[in-house]
């Protein structure tokens, strides 16, 4: 069977973090939604996505095909509904679908009239869902524990070093080729994944649950709280909090991260702070691309959701509930705005618009510094955005 994976209705209001990807490609607790799809189903998948992105995420047909809702989170009684689909029968939950069988020819048509005419099947399963921004941040310490379990099973973990202070060992995993200097870990309240060929630095306090990706560095004496997940070849200093880091992406330093998703591609300089509670304890409102304006996140700690590429200077802070677009260059003192449009350049003084030629060397280097080749494919897509997006840098 052929899976691909959808999203569309939710795509807008996941922004910015859809811009350069797929829904797919969002990363929820250790792994992406796509990691999880395809480790349940055994399988590889592709994408039915904008056309901007299809260049990068193509989509591959065969005769016989099942249409994923990538906002969904998969779990195994799910999986085993979707491969008793029939052809042409879906599986939905309410107003949620959750898969479609369907010839090659009718992919096109998926979501234009919501599927009139199929037959529908319903869901058995409990699952948990992507549809706003914040909802990264609430399904991510839940996610953890999931993804935990998945990436650990069967599997033995590489011997702690006698060096390190660690509480519940049984609930700590190492993948083959990482270190851990004079660090200090409690799994008591939640588990803690440390990727391969990561670096846990000394006196780094890591407290689960969280993930520690691929490649990725806890510097000295950084504090890591639950609820935190740190992708693959980013470094992390400094107090960290129920974040997300997607990968690629730097916070050395010290400073607060807390409740925030940062893209890839990003740097946070030296103690750059992140507000994360409103000093009223009011609920937090956050800028919804779809809706275009502030929408209520029912949340009470809500920080900053960084877009890919972006960076801020050092002494940086975030207002409580800020959305910063992609490829943003922030410097000054004082609390920047609360939605900062993508190609932005400035601080709390003033902004001006990012020049593109120069935003492509700048992530061409940024790529060359990982040993990785800015294509051809990247520049594009980093062009396509500059031009979408222009209509929001106008209100500069």
């Amino acid at each position: 069977m052929n899976y691909i994976l959808f999203g569309a209705q939710a795509r807008d209001h996941l922004l910015p973090f859809t811009f350069l990807r797929p829904i797919a490609d969002i990363r929820v607790g250790i792994m992406t939604i796509r990691e999880k799809w395809e480790y349940f189903l055994q399988t590889k998948t592709s994408t039915l996505t904008e056309p901007y992105l299809a260049e990068k995420f193509p989509m591959i047909k065969e005769a016989d095909n099942v249409l994923v809702n990538s906002s969904v989170m998969p779990n195994a009684e799910m999986v085993e509904e979707i491969g008793k689909l029939k052809p042409n029968q879906t599986l939905v939950s309410g107003e949620t679908l959750i898969a479609h069988r369907v010839q090659a020819e009718d992919i096109t048509n998926l979501e234009s009239e919501l599927l009139e005419d199929v037959e529908p099947m319903h869901t058995q399963a409990e699952f948990k869902k992507l549809f706003r921004l914040w909802d990264i941040l609430v399904l991510n310490e839940q996610q953890i524990a999931v993804d935990y379990a998945l990436l650990t099973k069967g599997k033995k973990s590489e011997p702690i070093p006698g060096h390190v202070r660690v509480m519940a060992p049984e609930n700590v995993f190492v993948e083959p080729g990482a270190r851990i200097d004079m660090a200090f870990i409690n799994a008591t309240e939640g588990p803690v994944y440390i990727g391969k060929d990561a670096h846990i630095m000394d006196g780094a306090m890591l407290k689960g649950p969280m993930g520690v990706g691929e490649g990725s560095v806890v510097r000295l004496g950084a504090k890591i709280y639950g609820g935190s997940s740190i992708g693959p070849h980013s470094k992390v200093g400094g107090e960290m909090s129920s974040s997300v880091i997607f990968g690629y992406s730097n916070k050395a330093h010290d400073g607060y991260l807390g409740h925030s998703v940062i893209g890839e591609w990003c740097n946070l300089g030296a103690d750059t702070n992140t507000s994360n509670l409103k000093n009223n304890y009011d609920e937090v409102r956050l800028w919804d691309y779809a809706e275009k304006s502030f929408a209520g996140t029912g949340l009470m700690f809500c920080g900053t959701f960084m877009g890919d590429h972006s960076k801020c200077a050092i002494n940086t802070m975030f207002n409580t509930g800020t959305v910063i677009g992609i490829n943003t260059q922030l410097f000054g003192s004082g609390f920047m705005r609360n939605f900062i449009p993508s190609f932005t350049w400035g601080s709390v003084s003033g902004f001006t618009t990012v020049d593109i030629d120069k935003a492509v060397q700048v992530a061409r280097r940024v790529y060359a510094r990982r040993k990785l080749d800015f294509s051809g494919q990247e520049e594009r897509l980093l062009r396509h955005v500059h031009d979408h997006t222009f209509g929001y840098r106008r209100i500069l």
